[in-house]
């Protein structure tokens, strides 16, 4: 499984013994990531905020389980309290024509911007631009939009559940907000945008963590994995 989270999940919905469950998180190469040059960089963040606003990025497939109904409903007392901050929703889903409406219900549009759909090379650029990314999950296994945006050098909050937990250290690579609770999203949200010490902070400790999720290493224990297996197989 991706984390120990759906370890336990696997053990419990199937009845599988927990020692026959081994638990490789997902990996990734920063190497990979598309890395524009500054003006480009520039020009992308020209189309969704000022020079001296703050941007907050949602990324992912629009389904009720990643929860971004629980970050817009956060986001009118961000506004407030962090003045001239704007939102970005990146992604397409199920949930997506709900959540246009929940944002015009709550006044949002004429703060944010829904992107729809978009190419992976300017799916990640994104996080180079945004001052915040914010995963609001209700359930989830990994947390590679985390991952991805922690390697991006962009300051990450997530919910307190699912694979979230190993994805990002509480106070260290990122911080945390209590799952299902847009009070505790937007307080923490409002805490980063405000301390550009604690953004600096986030991003230095994401760049020594995420190498703990090298796609070598993962592989390594991969093979490790099928040696095992094969071991048990063979005669004796």
């Amino acid at each position: 499984t991706c984390s120990a989270f759906m370890r336990e999940q696997v053990a419990d919905i199937f009845g599988v013994a927990p020692r026959r469950i081994t638990a490789i998180p997902n990996g990734i190469d920063p190497a990979d990531l598309p890395r524009p040059d500054p003006a480009t960089l520039a020009r992308l963040r020209s189309e969704f905020a000022a020079p001296a606003e703050r941007l907050v990025l949602l990324i992912g497939r629009l389904v009720y389980e990643k929860g971004f109904q629980l970050a817009l409903e956060a986001m009118p007392r961000v506004i407030e309290e962090a003045p001239g901050t704007r939102f970005l929703v990146a992604g397409s889903g199920t949930h997506e024509a709900e959540l246009h409406r929940q944002a015009e219900e709550l006044g949002l549009m004429e703060h944010g911007t829904f992107l729809g759909w978009i190419g992976d090379d300017v799916l990640h650029s994104l996080y180079r631009i945004a001052d915040l990314t914010v995963v609001p999950s209700i359930y989830e296994p990994f947390g590679l939009v985390a991952l991805e945006a922690m390697a991006s050098g962009c300051p990450c909050i997530v919910a307190d559940t699912g694979g979230l937990r190993e994805v990002v250290p509480h106070e260290e690579a990122g911080l945390r907000f209590r799952a299902h609770d847009p009070e505790a999203l937007g307080e923490v949200a409002i805490r980063v945008l405000s301390d550009d010490e604690l953004g600096r902070h986030l991003v230095a400790e994401a760049y020594e963590h995420v190498r703990r999720f090298d796609w070598g290493d993962v592989a390594e224990q991969t093979a490790a994995v099928y040696a095992d297996l094969v071991g048990e197989a063979s005669p004796a």
